[in-house]
């Protein structure tokens, strides 16, 4: 069946690049969900910068997502600071260590060997699958696509020429349109 040779190709890549994310997390005393949450919240955008949202993210417990949090800001790697319109929603921002880190760990070292022996070809089309699977895999389980902002429906043009979210009926900067965001919906 086609379907469990895809699984079997995906459980062992997933399974190298872990074990190789872990071996350099480990040199920093960090754990693969520690990493994991510093790398999405490196690539989201302000509105999907909370634990909640990194909660959605990775399907992990609130709890774990907490703990997190808190062991990557003892290490100076993450901040977290109340919203100022509502104090009861937290946002996470990255140190400049944090970044730091992350350049150098994510994507792992094996992955950047490998896709280096690989032509620009294949690189697109493998690209392209695995972009159609994930997309196919959340839209059969009615999941959230976290899809970039500049491909969402919500997305919109102000008078002005600039981005603006028709959502939350604020205006975007470039930097936001080009990171993905958990209120995202694919574009008709």
């Amino acid at each position: 069946m086609e379907s469990n040779q895809l699984y079997n190709h995906l459980e062992r890549l997933s399974e190298l690049l872990r074990t190789d994310l872990r071996k350099s997390g480990i040199e920093h005393g960090l754990q693969p969900v520690q990493l994991e949450v510093l790398h999405y919240l490196s690539v989201c955008n302000r509105y999907s910068d909370t634990p909640l949202a990194v909660t959605e993210y990775l399907g992990q417990t609130k709890g774990t997502v907490s703990q997190t949090i808190k062991v990557l800001e003892q290490k100076g790697l993450l901040l977290k600071r109340s919203d100022t319109e509502d104090r009861r929603v937290s946002h996470l921002e990255l140190t400049k260590k944090g970044h730091k880190l992350l350049d150098r760990l994510v994507p792992p070292p094996m992955l950047i060997k490998a896709c280096d022996k690989l032509p620009q070809k294949a690189h697109k089309q493998i690209n392209h699958a695995l972009h159609q699977l994930i997309m196919a895999l959340l839209q059969s389980n009615g999941m959230k696509s976290f899809g970039v902002c500049h491909t969402c429906r919500y997305n919109g043009r102000s008078e002005d020429g600039g981005y603006y979210c028709n959502l939350v009926q604020q205006p975007l900067s470039v930097d936001d349109v080009q990171r993905i965001c958990r209120e995202h919906e694919t574009a008709a």
